[in-house]
């Protein structure tokens, strides 16, 4: 509870007599440091241009919560609604006027030298002799400074705009240009570490996709005979009738060293238990039972791990579910090159899934996480790329998955190479991790220079 009957403020800091402003005038800087106005070290850019039709321009976007700003697109002067524009240079601070209190804040970098931005992303040069532009991006979208500046914005909620002269008078702490240096670098050195963590995380995930396909001899797909004329197809072999199947545009064949089976062959149970029963559940038919329950949002794409698993009333699941009996595996038929799976070891009960994943369980002839690292590989998914249906939500169908071809070594051999990927993604996992609190990490230690413990 805020105890606090009365406040004062310095006449001087009245630039704004709005409640909301006034009372979110003042910061819990750093005491070391003086304060001083943004605009105190920054200048308008005033370069107008008048848009030409027939010249092709480049337009900037702002990203939110500092994610950069970027190319929104090129466009042709003739489709440019607004003629008076504004163009930019390489190392400009720039803010858009509506979402800067989302913290869409930044410098123009250097491939935007000579774009274009309208009135509602004003461009600023920077006095490079007081200021360290990066630290002044740094400070703008600090979570303490952009709930300051939504004090500056008004309008409707999803258009507010910010009083840019309030702004331009919000003061921050301003270490001497050394130590602006300094800090900037500690904070670089801990992003520069996250990227290789997460360079290397992303090359060990490649390393995974070559040890597989060297490992099980797979050879590059053998593209079938082509011909612009006359072509004829055993019927033996005609899994498909439609006719870029059956000219050979789009079918691959599976080369390797090993026995080639389909999924057909090892899946025991397909969207049924084990003693036959259907997997399809009403989760309205029992409104007061609690279910685990997965949608496609809750499993991490290509990786086969549970972001989240909450419990539901059968109430409020409105859409169609399966059970998912333990060590059964689901694998999303929605958009399946997202590569979602997911093998239920997680021993609850009442576990149920949106019907848009395949629930099955397969043999004792294949090791469970080797057939994982097989699912999730690119090898299945270059035999998926031409087989889906829906242009907007492309699936596929139980037929197309069963008929799936892999690479079947003998079962000693499955679990070498399990063991072996198990290992290199505990590292990926080990990285990422390293990298996200490294990134954090770094905005911690810049708040705590800035801020007020």
């Amino acid at each position: 509870m805020n105890n606090v009957a009365l406040e004062k403020i310095p006449l001087s800091d009245l630039i704004n007599w709005s409640v909301r402003y006034l009372l979110d005038v003042s910061f819990d800087y750093n005491q070391d440091y003086d304060l001083f106005p943004i605009g105190d070290f920054l200048e308008k850019n005033r370069n107008v241009t008048t848009i030409q039709d027939e010249v092709e321009y480049r337009r900037v976007t702002v990203k939110v919560n500092n994610n950069g700003v970027t190319l929104r697109n090129t466009e042709l002067g003739k489709n440019i609604g607004t003629k008076k524009q504004y163009i930019v240079s390489s190392g400009q601070f720039i803010l858009s006027k509506i979402d800067a209190r989302n913290g869409a804040l930044g410098l123009i970098p250097p491939n935007l030298d000579g774009a274009i931005v309208t009135n509602d992303f004003p461009t600023f040069n920077l006095n490079t002799q007081k200021i360290n532009p990066q630290f002044l991006v740094l400070v703008t979208t600090t979570k303490q400074f952009i709930k300051f500046a939504q004090s500056c914005s008004s309008g409707t909620t999803n258009r507010q705009r910010i009083d840019l002269n309030l702004f331009l008078n919000i003061k921050i702490p301003l270490p001497s240009l050394q130590e602006q240096n300094r800090i900037v670098d500690n904070y670089n050195a801990k992003i520069e570490l996250a990227q290789e963590q997460e360079a290397r995380a992303k090359q060990l995930k490649i390393d995974i996709e070559t040890y597989l396909f060297d490992v099980l001899g797979i050879q590059e797909f053998v593209q079938k005979k082509k011909s612009i004329d006359l072509n004829f197809v055993s019927f033996s072999k005609v899994s498909r009738w439609d006719s870029l199947f059956l000219i050979g545009k789009i079918s691959k064949l599976v080369s390797t060293k090993y026995e080639i089976k389909r999924f057909s062959d090892i899946i025991s149970c397909f969207n049924k238990n084990h003693a036959g029963e259907s997997l399809r559940i009403n989760s309205g038919d029992f409104p007061n039972d609690n279910f685990y329950y997965i949608g496609m949002e809750d499993i991490e794409k290509e990786t086969g791990n549970l972001l989240q698993i909450n419990s539901v009333a059968g109430v409020e699941i409105k859409s169609q579910t399966l059970k998912v009996p333990r060590n059964f595996i689901i694998y999303g038929k929605l958009r399946p090159y997202l590569n979602k799976y997911w093998l239920n070891d997680s021993g609850k009960n009442n576990t149920i899934c949106s019907s848009e994943f395949f629930v099955f369980d397969i043999n004792e002839l294949i090791f469970k996480p080797f057939f994982k690292y097989v699912l999730s590989s690119q090898f299945i998914q270059y035999q998926i790329l031409d087989k889906t249906s829906g242009a907007r939500m492309p699936r596929i169908n139980e037929a197309i998955f069963n008929d799936l071809q892999f690479p079947f070594p003998q079962l000693k051999t499955q679990k070498v190479i399990a063991t072996h990927i198990t290992q290199l993604k505990k590292q990926i996992e080990s990285l990422r991790n390293q990298a996200k609190k490294n990134r954090t990490q770094s905005i911690i230690e810049f708040e705590k220079e800035i801020f007020t413990p």
